[in-house]
């Protein structure tokens, strides 16, 4: 290649190399320059729709039953794919039942799962949960609905001069829905849950896990809009130099992607342990609001078991929840979960119904992670009551 592009000296002419994530090798880097494309804009997208309904209607009825803020909901899910592979997706979403709707939104997000699994840096999760299968959490719910019509009517928020939001990052007691937040929070904002997969960013060579880590990032712009779920934030960014200072530089990166960033990614980060996580995320900007989850209170913990019952089969009603959300004081979420499934499995291995005297017994036979880990948790709260917004 050096060769060929001297040859080209004084003449109008150039060799050009083209591919995904390419980089020129030291030799040539001296007389080579790096272009990035930006991939197809909406308006892009608009009139690839209007073409493609306008040929299929030609052809047979096409029925359009897209509201305004529909469409741009459409348009905006199919950024980070080609326009062939958009006009592959609004083909097949069209011909199937001669008509285009909101229903159809699903196979572009469809789509853009197959994509990220094809990258590998990215790990794409189903969601299936919703914020009322969380209990409590009321001022973080109230918080996220206030946002929740920016996300699905971009155009009117626009208007208003707001922007998609940014990000929370949750810190709290370990097992009391943090993760499932995120989880519910794609599933009620209708949009991806992505998450960053260590197995394939980290790289025992010098330099790939930084690039693995900005590939990551760049396709998540491009999957955009998606809610990015980076889980115990505190690990995948510890200080320390263990690691030859792979994650201080990953750090860097990630924070200045955060500010920097263009797509319409929104940010659930979760943390157990602050004293273990950098400063720097902790300063106002990095996002938009930061939350504690505390244990749940005892109206709470009755909630708590309602829920696990009732997802397991259970009537409710035949147990004293009252009784139950008493003697469990101190308890997470996932430790009553854990009540319940420890008390049906002492049914099952007797061949009995689930009967209340058993999670009683289960529950005083559980030491809760307030009792092993009291000053730690104590240290949390103290430290989490001046700087944090509550989550419950």
């Amino acid at each position: 290649m050096r060769d060929a592009a001297h040859a080209l000296e004084g003449r109008v002419g150039a060799v050009v190399i083209t591919g995904a994530d390419m980089e020129p090798p030291a030799s040539i880097s001296g007389i080579a320059a790096d272009l990035s494309l930006s991939g197809p804009d909406q308006e892009e997208f608009r009139e690839l729709l209007a073409n493609l309904i306008k040929d299929l209607d030609q052809r047979g009825h096409v029925e359009v039953s897209l509201s305004k803020e529909e469409e741009a909901s459409l348009l905006r899910h199919l950024r980070g794919l080609t326009l062939l592979e958009a006009h592959k997706i609004l083909t097949k979403a069209i011909i199937e039942d001669g008509k285009l709707s909101a229903e159809d939104v699903q196979l572009v997000v469809a789509a853009k799962k197959e994509v990220v699994e094809r990258e590998g840096l990215l790990e794409y999760f189903p969601t299936d949960h919703k914020l009322a299968q969380i209990a409590d959490l009321v001022s973080l719910k109230a918080w996220l609905a206030k946002r929740q019509g920016v996300v699905r009517e971009p155009t009117r928020a626009a208007s208003y001069g707001l922007q998609f939001p940014r990000g929370m990052l949750l810190l709290g007691v370990p097992g009391y829905g943090k993760s499932l937040s995120a989880k519910a929070v794609a599933s009620e904002w209708g949009l991806p849950l992505l998450k960053p997969d260590p197995s394939n960013l980290y790289n025992k060579f010098i330099g790939e896990s930084e690039r693995n880590f900005k590939r990551a990032m760049r396709a998540a712009e491009r999957m955009a809009p998606v809610v990015l779920w980076i889980d115990e934030l505190e690990k995948a960014f510890a200080s320390g130099g263990e690691d030859g200072g792979v994650s201080q530089r990953i750090l860097g990166s990630f924070l200045s992607w955060m500010q920097d960033r263009r797509g319409d990614v929104f940010i659930v980060a979760t943390a157990n342990d602050v004293q273990k996580l950098p400063p720097e995320f902790l300063r106002k900007g990095r996002f938009d609001e930061i939350f504690f989850v505390d244990l749940p209170n005892l109206p709470t913990r009755r909630d708590v078991f309602r829920i696990h019952l009732e997802g397991r089969g259970q009537d409710p009603e035949l147990f004293d929840l009252d009784a139950l959300a008493r003697i469990t004081d101190g308890f997470s979420g996932s430790e009553i979960e854990g009540v319940v499934v420890a008390g049906l499995y002492s049914a099952f291995a007797t061949g009995g119904a689930l009967a209340p005297h058993v999670l009683i017994e289960e529950a005083g036979k559980t030491r809760p992670l307030s009792v092993t880990r009291s000053e730690e948790i104590a240290a949390l709260r103290a430290w989490a009551r001046e700087r944090t917004v509550p989550a419950n």
